[in-house]
């Protein structure tokens, strides 16, 4: 549904509606646990294994990489006894596997899907989904008729705060969004130890351009993907500024992005993240007519920009408590929801639900892609420091 289209079916919500509940998380049905094999055991694959070990339902029962000492740890840290293999293809011939997680780095997230696909399992994809434009294009028709589950791993997209937060912008809460600011800041250099020089490529490969797409690609996409969430479109045009600044150590990838996108109705973007400051480290700010909303890790909150008229139109009726006067002091409201959990786990949690109910995941191949073409456009933008311009026939 396009934001325009939502708007016109939704009334303006009171300040009550910044409370909700999501019921049902765990669902309740007996289901037959569903093996999983991963993919790429670095960081995010051995993390995202740790997290299964803690959910019904699912099971990690295998796992492949080419780094041994990085197999070896997730197979003894993270799972239950899971198989270990160097060559991934053994987990894809392996008839008892229902389902796999991509987690290896993002450039070559292409080839491994080609066979996963072929595979006929399901699929969880880590974000960015694909390298370049034209591969998530091909990739959006290769998936269009597959039966099993395709869900990519912008794991915002499942959290059920961000759900309440995009249906208050949406209901017309905020008036109209001119402005999101984003970012997402660190004080390090986001290189890993590496025990040998032989590894330095594949352990810290978000460092060189052949394996990765840098900030852009691995912090900034989430909250593009929320952007496009926001607006129902993609934006028309972008541009950007960024450098090897500060850690002139041999890598390839900017130390620091600055970008901007215009969103055809109208709606400004921007995304910066820094590897060298990390004051109030990840926040997504929209501005709206009437308040602004700010998401962060502490939560969100509401900001409004009229108090007096708020106490007249009754925006603020069925507020009590200390949320009530934090509203007279002109301070935020925070959003709240009940059953709210980490987004990850609840990204692992509905993927299992997807499997098991054969419905669609929210963040889905269309989002992915959506993402992966604009993450090549920034980074097209930042390099050539130009606007680069959304092609009318980048259609799905």
């Amino acid at each position: 549904m396009k934001r325009k289209d939502f708007i016109k079916s939704t009334g303006l919500v009171g300040a009550a509606a910044l409370t909700s509940g999501f019921a049902g998380v765990y669902r309740s049905k007996s289901f037959n646990d569903i093996n999983i094999g991963v993919i790429g055991t670095g960081d995010r694959g051995t993390g995202l294994s740790q997290l299964i070990k803690d959910i019904d339902g699912l099971k990690v029962a295998a796992c492949s990489d080419i780094i041994p000492f990085r197999l070896e740890d997730c197979i003894n840290n993270a799972t239950n006894g899971a198989n270990g293999y160097e060559d991934y293809r053994r987990i894809l011939d392996d008839d008892s596997i229902d389902a796999i997680i991509i987690a290896v780095p993002y450039a070559l997230h292409d080839e491994v899907l080609e066979e996963v696909l072929q595979s006929g399992k399901h699929i969880y994809c880590e974000k960015t989904m694909i390298k370049g434009i034209q591969p998530a294009i091909d990739l959006v028709k290769r998936v269009e008729n597959y039966d099993p589950v395709f869900q990519v791993g912008h794991q915002y997209h499942s959290s059920r705060l961000y759900h309440r937060v995009v249906e208050i912008i949406h209901s017309g809460y905020l008036g109209h969004v001119e402005s999101i600011e984003c970012q997402w800041n660190r004080n390090a250099d986001w290189r890993r130890p590496v025990p040998d020089p032989k590894w330095e490529r594949m352990i810290n490969w978000r460092m060189y351009r052949e394996f990765s797409g840098g900030l852009t690609a691995e912090l900034c996409s989430h909250q593009i993907d929320i952007c496009n969430w926001i607006a129902g479109e993609t934006p028309k045009y972008v541009s950007g500024f960024g450098g090897i600044d500060f850690w002139q150590d041999g890598r390839e990838t900017y130390d620091n992005v600055h970008i901007m996108m215009q969103y055809p109705g109208g709606m400004n973007a921007k995304f910066t993240s820094l590897t060298t400051n990390s004051y109030e480290r990840y926040q997504i700010k929209v501005q709206g007519k009437k308040g602004t909303l700010i998401i962060n890790f502490g939560g969100a909150k509401v900001y409004l920009e009229n108090l007096d008229e708020a106490r007249e139109t009754g925006l603020v009726d069925g507020v009590s408590g200390a949320t009530s006067e934090a509203w007279e002091r002109g301070e935020g409201a925070p959003i709240t929801v009940a059953d709210d959990m980490d987004a990850t786990l609840q990204a692992l949690v509905d993927f299992r639900d997807s499997i098991n109910t054969g419905s669609k995941p929210d963040s889905n191949v269309r989002t992915g892609a959506n993402v992966s073409i604009l993450v090549s456009m920034a980074n097209e933008a930042m390099d050539s420091k130009k606007v680069v311009e959304w092609k009318d026939d980048w259609v799905f």
